[in-house]
């Protein structure tokens, strides 16, 4: 009996597991036709050209397709989303530069008292230059400060999605 429960999950687990890679190939697919299109556009440059040099196709198909590529965040200054927390918002705004986390500002932090303030006093410059260390919004909290370790990384990541920043 037990044998037979065994293969019968078994069964079960590689038909969960062939639906979910049908579901992935289904995505996959789906966002072919996008990549089919600009392919077809090249093809179709290339085929009106066939009486011309074939490296000229080859040229114009590589900067069709390098182009996009090449992107990266744009230099400039990016706002982060305000996190309201227990103890108040913060807000940070970044600084892209050459490709680069430059600097990191805080618009708003945690004002609710005395002791709040204190704590985010001590805990943003910290941050901040961890941010610029490791070029990324995954650092550790600081000790002592999670709700604004937390927050400033929160409002700081919103900032980099939005300046298009994967670093």
């Amino acid at each position: 009996m037990r044998a037979g429960s065994a293969f019968l999950a078994g069964v079960g687990s590689a038909a969960i597991v062939a639906i979910g890679w049908q579901a992935g190939v289904g995505t996959l697919v789906s966002s072919l036709p996008q990549s089919q299109a600009a392919a077809s556009g090249t093809t179709a440059g290339a085929s009106s050209s066939t009486s011309s040099n074939s490296a000229t196709t080859d040229t114009s198909s590589q900067a069709t397709t390098t182009a996009p590529v090449a992107s990266g965040p744009a230099d400039g200054t990016y706002d982060g989303a305000v996190i309201n927390t227990r103890y108040g918002a913060q807000q940070v705004q970044v600084v892209i530069s050459s490709g680069q986390i430059s600097d990191v500002i805080v618009l708003q932090t945690q004002t609710a008292d005395r002791k709040s303030e204190q704590i985010s006093s001590r805990a943003n410059p910290i941050l901040r230059e961890e941010v610029l260390s490791a070029q990324s919004a995954q650092v550790a909290n600081v000790s002592g400060a999670t709700y604004t370790s937390q927050s400033y990384m929160q409002s700081l990541q919103s900032a980099l999605d939005a300046a298009g920043f994967t670093g």
